[in-house]
């Protein structure tokens, strides 16, 4: 069963919400974690550590025109407070912050957004995210898996 979504000429597609999970899950030494129940959000760990979660709505995220909390926040974990400068620097992407992560170093995305990025590069995100949490050796071992 192909893939039947439009691809750009390089071979890249949008990005989707599922390749968040699949992207996630893939990863080593990932767990769910965080709190559980029906409305509990979805927690990714690595060494007990987060590095991305779905957001239940917060005041802090809010529709600019209609006032209403977003109900579609992904938080991604950066390796430093200059990375997230840099990425929400770039206006070719999606990723925003509110004043709650002022000091942290993650930048949020909207799910509803998600397909303006490619799968390839919404890859590299939840990949730094993990390696900004990971520890020195999983991190030590993926680097040298994947040759960087």
């Amino acid at each position: 069963m192909g893939d039947d979504r439009p691809k750009a000429a390089d071979g890249t597609r949008p990005a989707t919400v599922e390749d968040i999970h699949d992207i996630a899950r893939a990863l080593p030494g990932v767990t769910l974690g965080g709190a559980r129940g029906r409305n509990a959000p979805t927690v990714y760990q690595v060494s007990h550590r987060s590095f991305l979660f779905f957001r239940n709505p917060r005041p802090d995220a809010v529709d600019p025109d209609t006032g209403e909390r977003y109900t579609d926040v992904i938080v991604f974990w950066v390796e430093s407070e200059l990375e997230k400068e840099a990425i929400l620097a770039d206006e070719s992407l999606p990723f925003f912050t509110t004043s709650h992560f002022d000091g942290h170093p993650s930048v949020l995305l909207r799910g509803s957004r998600i397909g303006e990025l490619s799968r390839d590069d919404l890859a590299g995100f939840v990949e730094g995210a993990w390696l900004s949490r990971a520890g020195q050796r999983a991190v030590a071992a993926w680097m040298k898996e994947h040759g960087t």
